[in-house]
């Protein structure tokens, strides 16, 4: 059941199923600590993968009342969405909501739709808070009212919690941290109530982010702010190629600059610890050193796509889902359409570049800083060091951007490492060249798709691979022989086609890489939607209608796509030298359809007008949170549409910074038309699906507008100019 509202701006004006372990105990405080366990059972737990996941809820005897956040805040907006799931079943003010961030403990704050690790990522906080958070809230709610009343010897039916206070007959009344500690010893209801959506007064409303006043002020910490005591800092000189390591070293000049306290050797290179940052970098540039570059030396990113190329055709093919004879008819087609979409290596490269601070003293050691994979911080340091995990603290800081890249580790290792030889609290601070040239690199992919269209038009099957590396059989130690879910991620479409078959071949091009911003969504919607336009030109048929004539038993994504097409004015005449595009898409159960209005400027580089972006994502926490990441997720996917590439020569990677590797700049960003549909569905994840649905946009009216369909990215004015 689902029907629009929108929410708008113009910039020019500008399921889990619940289970029945549950724990409460009591806190030295006195106060009442209450979470909700929920376990699934999977047999990938003897990998060490899952483990089972706890919300917990924290009122101390002076009433306030902290939400410890199993998920770290990078910008997506965790710190408000998940204390207003708490407040709304609490009955209190959101803003009496505090927030901590979890410590490392999988087997409490796992996360269940990523497999278990303490991990943020795959747009699931909300997804995997929605129901659990709701029941802790519930539940401590009703162990308040039920300590009121044995204390008043009264019906609990006779007593209401509201406002951080539970109200009995005659004027009785206690605070719920008066309560707290009486409320810890009672039973812990296993199923308690929670409110209808209907009866949301907290959830469901545009409600401004907590943290915006402390981001604002300056009081927020983020990883870069971190100060302990007695700190020294430290700049690291890695191999320019990666896996490279030192063969020699001569610090002789280095250790003699002002500031210098000491100059370490790690495995990835050597760090110059300081006083102050700016001095260690200064002195490190005065290092001397020979390194062994090792195979990485020969890597070259036009051999590294020629043999994804050529993997895709002679690779080992792992079939992931056929149905029908989708080769038979190809075969026995009148009619074949085929085409290869390329995209290319992509950088993180968030604002805030990697860092983090390390104190390692008495054979333990305190890390703080921002990640996005707390278990996997500690376990990797304790186990490089020669420690007991028990003996690793972490703290997080808030990060400044994370994209997937703070899920990998090295940085955090890295700070670790000098602390343990320095024998001092460090601070480990990249520069922004060490950020883009060290990074683990979204892969490049080729996508192949091969249709038969019927007489009509339509395709009556349809086969498509994918090939490219697999990033979880580098992080996780997938076996090779095994599909990657994350190089699957929409390989799907979602149109109504008899016969189909999609598979993948994985095919190491030898760079490391890491999960990017819609990890392989992007990719292989931008060769889906891409594809559906051209099948619609072979057809002579409207692109819009196209869709819609292949959905009919998908309201969701025909709702999505309709609405789209009417608040972009698809039919109606446009302004002289400008072309819509429009693209379809499901990712992390949020259906989704964008519109791009573009045009082609006199430099040849595309102007992106507006963006119309419909979604339905089924319940929303925040709205306001939910309009934000749209936009967000469309100009961080507008680079890598149009201006943004990765390219590696000798075994380097050839982009430095900014001025090679360019972000969208405010004059650069589109005018936005949001709708979001009010849906009573299970909520989806907003953090990435935008991102990957902006390139086939931009493709399909660059195709529009100038005859010349571009199946490769960046799509840059010499891309254009070449086609």
């Amino acid at each position: 059941m689902t029907q629009n509202t929108q929410i708008t701006s113009n910039q020019s004006s500008v399921a889990l199923s619940r289970r029945s372990l549950l724990k409460a105990s009591v806190v030295t405080t006195g106060g009442l600590l209450m979470g909700v366990t929920l376990t699934t059972n999977n047999s990938a737990d003897a990998a060490g993968l899952l483990h089972t996941p706890n919300a917990w809820v924290h009122i101390a005897d002076d009433n306030t009342i902290t939400l410890i956040s199993a998920r770290s805040e990078m910008g997506q907006g965790v710190y408000t969405s998940m204390p207003m799931l708490i407040a709304e079943e609490l009955n209190v003010d959101l803003k009496k909501i505090k927030v901590s961030f979890a410590p490392p403990d999988a087997k409490t704050y796992g996360n269940p739709l990523l497999g278990g690790p303490q991990l943020t990522g795959g747009s699931t906080s909300v997804r995997d808070g929605w129901e659990k958070l709701r029941i802790a809230g519930a539940q401590v709610r009703e162990m308040l009212l039920s300590a009121a009343a044995a204390k008043w010897n009264v019906p609990v039916a006779q007593l209401t919690a509201n406002d951080g206070v539970v109200t009995g007959p005659g004027g009785k009344h206690a605070t719920y941290g008066q309560l707290a500690n009486a409320a810890s010893k009672l039973p812990v209801p296993e199923k308690p109530f929670i409110k209808d959506p209907k009866d949301f007064k907290i959830v469901g409303k545009s409600t401004p982010r907590l943290d915006t006043p402390a981001k604002t002020n300056g009081t927020a910490e983020f990883g870069i702010d971190v100060v302990l005591p007695g700190m020294v800092y430290a700049a690291l000189e890695q191999c320019p190629v990666i896996g490279g390591t030192v063969k020699s070293v001569d610090s002789t000049a280095a250790k003699k600059m002002p500031g210098v306290v000491a100059v370490v050797q790690i495995p990835d290179g050597v760090a110059v610890v300081a006083d102050t940052w700016w001095r260690a970098n200064k002195a490190r540039k005065a290092l001397t050193i020979v390194w062994d570059e090792g195979a990485g030396a020969k890597l070259d990113s036009k051999a590294m796509m020629q043999g994804s190329k050529d993997a895709s055709v002679n690779g080992k093919s792992l079939g992931m889902l056929t149905v029908g004879k989708p080769a038979e008819v190809i075969a026995a087609s009148r009619q074949v359409v085929k085409a290869e979409y390329t995209t290319q290596l992509l950088s993180h490269s968030p604002l805030e570049p990697m860092n983090f601070t390390a104190s390692f003293k008495n054979g333990k050691v305190q890390l703080i800083g921002p990640t996005q994979w707390q278990d996997g911080a500690q376990g990797s340091v304790a186990k490089i060091l020669g420690i007991k995990p028990e003996d690793v603290s972490l703290r997080t800081t808030f990060l400044g951007g994370g994209f997937g890249r703070r899920i990998d580790l090295d940085f955090i290792v890295q700070a670790a490492q000098i602390s343990q030889q320095v024998n001092k609290p460090v601070k480990l601070l990249w520069s922004r060249e060490d950020d883009m040239t060290h990074d683990f690199y979204r892969p490049h992919s080729v996508n192949t798709l091969v249709a038969a269209l019927d007489a009509s038009g339509k395709p009556s099957a349809l086969t498509h691979r994918v090939t490219s590396q697999s990033i979880t059989g580098r992080l996780f130690g997938l076996p090779a022989d095994v599909a990657d879910p994350f190089m699957a991620e929409a390989l799907a479409g979602p149109y109504e086609i008899p016969a189909t078959q999609f598979d993948q071949v994985k095919y190491d091009a030898g760079l490391r890489v890491g999960y990017w911003r819609s990890v392989s969504h992007l990719m292989n919607t931008f060769a889906n939607e891409s594809f559906i336009d051209e099948l619609a030109k072979k057809a002579n048929a409207d692109p819009v209608a196209y869709r819609l004539s292949l959905l009919s038993s998908k309201p969701r994504f025909a709702n999505v796509l309709k609405t789209a097409a009417e608040k972009a004015g698809w039919g109606k005449p446009l302004a002289k030298g400008r072309a819509l595009g429009v693209a379809l898409m499901e990712g992390y159960d949020t259906y989704m359809a964008q519109v791009a209005e573009i045009s082609i400027q006199d430099d040849g580089n595309v102007k992106v007008h507006k963006v119309t972006a419909v979604a339905d994502l089924g319940y929303m926490v925040n709205p306001d949170t939910v309009q934000a990441q749209i936009q967000s997720s469309i100009v961080f996917g507008m680079g890598a549409a149009l201006m943004q590439e990765i390219t590696v020569k000798d075994g380097r990677v050839q982009q430095t910074n900014f001025h090679q590797f360019p972000l969208v700049r405010m004059n650069q960003a589109p005018e936005f038309d949001i709708t979001l549909v009010k849906s009573t569905e299970k909520p989806g994840g907003i953090g990435e699906p935008a991102t990957a649905l902006i390139s086939p946009a931009i493709a399909n009216a660059i195709a529009s507008l100038t005859g010349k369909r571009l199946r490769q990215l960046p799509m840059t004015a010499e891309a254009i100019k070449t086609a």
